[in-house]
């Protein structure tokens, strides 16, 4: 369990960033046929102008940065920019140009970490690069930036670490919901794990929900749409990136944070920390929720959404950070005020049923056809032995990695449990 969540802080704080850094290391080395792995990029949309990339720190290099070649087959290792230079642009093609509709393309990959495959629909992503003492660094797409080249445009991506020990990938949407993707991950054993991801509608769909829930709260959920320059939804943002849409969410947990601080007045609240402390009690004096030494202030709306700043980002003990997944993730589902025990022993039937919860990351779960994705960073928590909600795939016999990009053709694994998406 642990290992989920180590592995998500890792892709959270780096997307803060919006950059990878790299020590620089020109040499170049053949990477024995051992220590790589096979992607399967399909292409399930409709078009025929659809592009991958894959990007990330090539691990057998000490984390040097590196992006796959538009053949698909080639580390590309970027030199430093000059110094007093910045955003130039990569000078190799590392566009893996698509097939048709229905179809895949093969990339091979060495040892990679922070790894992200991006994709994008009817035009190129543009990477560029920024010096820096360590090495060259990647400025990426951003769907928060205005002057963003990619802005307008139709892409997203999955995250994936391949090492000595596994792949681990999983669906994303900590950031934004723009396409349906899905993952699978085939063992050289035989095994096959696949997280479903979204139906072609799903964006749509996703945009109506945020609209009704808007009706339904008054808040601002609607203005988490992104629309592109021809009023057609593009993108829908998460509640931790409402400042680029203007969407003010700045006292919508306020009135929640007090119940459950009142709450736990009166009764402590038990954290399965599922690490070496087990259940630690928490209880609340002077607005402060107390663990033996590790303390919460009351957080704020913004704090609960971005799950690393306020409470959850100060005075770090290793038992606050086991404390803090378990904590914020039951403010983001809702479950406090209903269990005294995180995460909740009754598992994902009791989430988002609070009026006041993370209802972006609710509707994401409904849209996903099994009910897993990362919805935001802490989606990993969940009870031991409870189903996953984060939407990983991970082993340690990889043989291939399938992401389909689209939603055509999506399906649910046989016995998978997930909520369906809305037709």
């Amino acid at each position: 369990m642990e290992h989920l969540a180590l592995h998500k802080l890792h892709f959270h704080h780096r997307k803060q960033k919006n950059m990878l850094s790299s020590t620089l290391v020109q040499k170049d080395v053949v990477t024995p046929p051992s220590q790589t792995m096979q992607i399967e990029l399909k292409n399930c949309t409709v078009s025929r102008t659809v592009y991958a990339f894959i990007t990330g720190l090539a691990i057998d290099r000490g984390n040097q940065l590196m992006l796959m070649s538009a053949d698909a087959k080639t580390p590309y290792y970027p030199p430093n920019p000059p110094k007093g230079t910045t955003v130039q642009p990569l000078q190799q093609d590392c566009a893996i140009p698509l097939g048709p509709p229905g179809t895949s393309v093969f990339a091979t990959i060495p040892h990679i970490a922070g790894c992200r495959v991006w994709f994008s629909v009817n035009s190129k992503l543009t990477f560029r690069l920024n010096p820096s003492d360590y090495g060259p660094a990647l400025v990426e797409p951003s769907c928060t930036n205005p002057s963003d080249p990619d802005i307008n445009h139709w892409w997203d991506f999955a995250e994936l670490t391949f090492n000595a020990d596994q792949c681990f990938a999983n669906i994303s949407y900590v950031d934004f919901v723009c396409l349906p993707m899905s993952v699978t991950l085939t063992t050289t054993d035989g095994k096959v794990d696949h997280v479903s991801g979204m139906a072609t509608n799903a964006l749509n769909n996703m945009c109506r929900s945020m609209k009704s829930q808007e009706q339904i709260d008054g808040q601002p959920w609607s203005g988490l749409i992104v629309k592109n320059t021809k009023g057609e939804p593009l993108r829908v943002l998460s509640p931790n990136n409402a400042a680029f849409t203007g969407a003010n969410f700045s006292n919508y947990f306020n009135g929640y944070v007090d119940q459950v601080y009142e709450q736990y007045e009166a009764q402590p609240l038990n954290v399965d920390t599922q690490a070496q402390w087990q259940r630690v009690q928490g209880t609340v004096s002077d607005s402060v929720m107390k663990f033996d030494g590790d303390t919460f202030a009351k957080p704020t709306t913004q704090d609960i959404f971005s799950c690393c700043t306020g409470p959850f980002g100060d005075n770090l003990t290793a038992r606050k950070l086991a404390i803090i997944p378990r904590l914020s993730a039951a403010f983001n589902r809702g479950t406090l005020l209903t269990s005294n025990v995180t995460p909740d022993p009754s598992g994902p039937g009791t989430y988002y049923k609070s009026a006041i919860c993370n209802h972006y990351s609710r509707i994401v779960h409904e849209q996903c056809l099994d009910g897993r994705g990362y919805a935001f960073p802490y989606d990993d928590v969940c009870q031991d032995g409870g189903p996953d909600q984060c939407g990983a795939v991970y082993d340690g016999k990889p043989k291939v990695l399938t992401i389909a990009v689209g939603g055509n053709a999506a399906y649910v694994s046989e016995g998978a449990f997930g909520a369906p998406a809305y037709n």
